[in-house]
């Protein structure tokens, strides 16, 4: 897929509801997923979820429609995280599933993403063959009579679902105080019980969805009530979660917050000592703080730095062997536990290291101190022309040369918007400030829009 398909973006297909993404946009893609996806002879499996946004129930009726009548058998499980269809595709040997779901955005925005028979969001091939099958008749495989396939309600796999967060936990957290911020999104139907039957004294907020609400000052990007509502109650901790429930930002007892390079510390560490950090590795991207490198260095651990997306992150702990990764918005990746980001389980594993330890959440993320950091975006023209100007590269190479590391200094095109984001990272912030001027002045004076 390239970075610049009409349809598929870095997560999936994303626009406002019912006037970029309609339902016969989500019809046609349901058409052509199914016959990519869940081609063949035999049973043909997709478990669709969504989250509590108003628009998903248009598209969900929409997209089983279209998957029904590429012969595949629809497995409605309803409001549910983005994590649970992953995890639920495997254990019901399902040939795809697929969410519907515009994650930390705003309710008028939604989407649709998809995961393979492993639990994986798709390859860059196998997007390339649903778009294509989108834009072509002959991709499209529509089957007639009794073939045709049918929608089932599949409301039950709920409790496979909380089964499976249930037996996360060797331990239980009783005696930890925490608040649960659940963006009125799609955790608000089981983390306030998960956590509870974990012994947790649990406060939950914005638990309430209407359709309107989810991610509406709330949740993993407003995370300031949370850290108010923390103080307020004496808590030991708070968790806010995005709205499909992939990611997670915590606070500690005294409401500063703790994002995901924070969270990678605490759970690569607690790994090496458990032996279960093979290689010694951890992979984040080109976002994650100087901060994170240097206290994981202190620990002997390396810090592998992959593009922006989670995709990009799991590509890169399958080459290093990692067995975590994450990005700083607090989308962490256990694949010995999970096929994809799950913020429940994240939040867990941390909350898991505080009861272990004795500690409190900002004793153990103290390591990490945040060095100067600035990102700036510039408008262009073409997303693509930055690349080919011979000015922008040589300027860019010789600012690498400044830095503590070269990858310290990003600079790339936005996925979605015509956009050239520049960031750039160091422990001298005249450095990070003066690079990052210079060079989006030169972006803008080359390319600018």
């Amino acid at each position: 897929m390239s970075a610049f398909s009409p349809h598929f973006g870095t997560d999936g297909i994303r626009g406002a509801a019912n006037t970029e993404l309609t339902p016969e946009l989500a019809l046609r893609l349901g058409l052509a997923a199914g016959s990519v996806l869940a081609g063949g002879t035999g049973e043909r499996t997709v478990l669709v979820g969504r989250d509590t946004r108003i628009s998903g129930d248009m598209l969900t009726a929409a997209l089983s429609a279209g998957l029904a009548s590429a012969g595949c058998t629809v497995l409605n499980v309803g409001i549910l995280p983005t994590p649970a269809i992953s995890r639920l595709v495997v254990s019901e040997s399902a040939s795809a599933g697929a969410v519907i779901s515009a994650s930390h955005n705003p309710f008028p925005d939604n989407g649709i993403k998809f995961f393979g028979a492993d639990g994986k969001k798709l390859t860059d091939l196998q997007e390339e063959q649903i778009e294509a099958a989108m834009d072509s008749a002959a991709g499209i495989h529509r089957v007639s009579g009794g073939d045709i396939g049918r929608t089932v309600d599949a409301n039950h796999l709920k409790s496979d679902y909380f089964g499976i967060l249930a037996s996360a936990l060797d331990e239980d957290l009783d005696g930890l105080s925490l608040v649960l911020d659940c963006a009125n999104g799609a955790t608000s139907v089981i983390a306030p019980t998960l956590f509870a039957y974990h012994k947790a004294e649990v406060h939950p907020m914005f638990v309430e969805p209407n359709g309107v609400n989810i991610n509406l000052d709330c949740g993993s990007t407003h995370p300031q009530a949370m850290s108010i509502y923390v103080k307020a109650t004496e808590a030991h901790a708070g968790l806010a979660f995005d709205g499909d429930g992939d990611r997670v930002m915590m606070c500690d007892e005294m409401g500063s917050i703790v994002d995901g390079d924070r969270m990678l510390l605490v759970c690569a560490v607690a790994m090496k000592r458990r032996g279960e950090l093979t290689n010694a590795v951890v992979v984040a991207t080109v976002m994650s703080n100087v901060g994170l490198e240097l206290a994981l260095d202190a620990h002997g651990i390396r810090l592998v730095r992959a593009n922006v997306g989670d995709r990009y992150v799991a590509e890169a702990m399958e080459r290093e062997g990692a067995a975590i990764g994450g990005e700083q918005s607090g989308h962490l990746l256990f694949p010995r536990l999970s096929p994809t980001g799950d913020g429940m389980l994240t939040g867990l594993q941390v909350l898991a290291e505080m009861k272990s330890t004795g500690k409190r959440l900002s004793e153990l993320t103290s390591e990490v101190v945040s060095y100067p950091q600035l990102l700036r975006n510039v408008k262009v023209k073409d997303r693509a022309s930055w690349e080919h100007s011979a000015q922008i590269q040589e300027a860019i190479v010789h600012a690498r040369g400044r830095f503590g590391k070269p990858e310290w200094l990003s600079v790339r095109a936005s996925g979605t918007e015509p956009l050239v984001r520049v960031m750039a990272q160091d422990t001298s912030a005249e450095l990070v400030e003066t690079t990052v001027e210079s060079l989006c002045g030169l972006i803008r004076e080359e390319c600018g829009a």
